[in-house]
């Protein structure tokens, strides 16, 4: 199933162009769903509509920002978006809108980042003598230009350039950049190593967590200690990555497949006091496994070590 992007302009849209037109190849991860604008002569919005996408526009003058960014918000859930992709809309976002979207959308900006965030990057990489331009996707947090940076491409700057001659070279390479960056943001949350990783970030979280390879893959545990988590990608073939955590027992492994039979399994070779979670179903929730980690991790900490952990919780 592709992800489904919204994507949000502010004018020609040429970005949105490239994503668009990337997105019709077939093993494209990603459909556009929507493309919406603050401006409602978007010449990028003709675009969409011709190429049959659905279009939404509506100009913010005379609305406050978060009535604006609600508004927005609604069009982007009614159209089913799984993520939005940034790309040229000139607005600053209202908090309640980046955080109804953290982990979910992206921005390209025509600059080195962390250098020159805003705008003029061009004329400022040019005065500060700097060889290269280019431009970076990166993650959208509240801070403007200021979030995690996915993927970068320099662009050289000629003796004589001036903003225009660079920024039309830069605006090349944005074109070949974001699809590709955004095919991969979309997919992550399926690939073993991301997946690996961000299980591995929780459970080495816990007191005295180690890892270890054990029955052929990565586990945790207590140092010197029981295991409390195994991570588990086509063990045996079975065509699962999934995090193994402990359980009370039959019971609960029974009402937990019963409850959601797609996302939790009978872990082959484990028995009933262990329980298998899917992470490869795209829509994990990282702070449900973060809680499934600390019951497991409980379950096996000598009584000490939790009651340590237990006493540091209360403060």
């Amino acid at each position: 199933m592709k992800a489904k992007v919204a994507v949000l302009i502010s004018g020609t849209g040429t970005n949105m162009a490239a994503l668009l037109y990337a997105a019709k190849a077939d093993g494209c991860p990603y459909e556009i769903v929507l493309v919406a604008s603050n401006n409602p002569d978007a010449p990028g919005l003709t675009l969409a509509a011709t190429e049959g996408i659905a279009t939404w526009a509506r100009a913010h003058k005379g609305m406050n920002r978060d009535a604006f960014d609600a508004l927005v918000d609604e069009r982007l859930r009614e159209a089913g978006a799984d993520y939005v992709a940034l790309a040229g809309y000139m607005r600053i976002l209202s908090d309640g809108f980046v955080a109804a979207w953290q982990g979910r959308m992206l921005n390209i900006h025509p600059s080195l980042l962390p250098l020159y965030k805003g705008l003029d990057t061009h004329q400022k990489a040019i005065d500060a003598g700097d060889k290269f331009g280019g431009c970076s996707v990166h993650i959208v947090t509240p801070t403007l230009d200021d979030g995690p940076v996915l993927a970068q491409t320099p662009v050289a700057i000629l003796p004589g350039d001036t903003a225009d001659s660079l920024a039309a070279r830069v605006l090349i390479a944005e074109h070949q950049l974001y699809p590709p960056t955004l095919a991969a943001f979309v997919t992550r949350e399926r690939s073993p190593d991301w997946l690996l990783g961000r299980a591995r970030a929780l459970a080495m979280a816990l007191p005295e967590a180690d890892e270890v390879t054990s029955h052929g893959m990565p586990c945790f545990g207590i140092v010197k200690g029981k295991k409390f988590a195994y991570f588990t990608h086509d063990h045996h073939g079975d065509g699962r990555t999934a995090l193994l955590v402990k359980i009370s027992g039959a019971d609960e492994q029974a009402q937990l497949i019963e409850m959601d039979a797609e996302r939790y399994y009978r872990p082959a070779y484990f028995g009933d006091g262990w329980v298998g979670i899917r992470l490869d179903l795209g829509d994990t929730d990282w702070d449900a496994i973060a809680d499934w980690l600390r019951k497991s991790w409980l379950a096996v900490a000598p009584k000490k070590l939790a009651g340590l952990m237990g006493a540091a919780e209360e403060f």
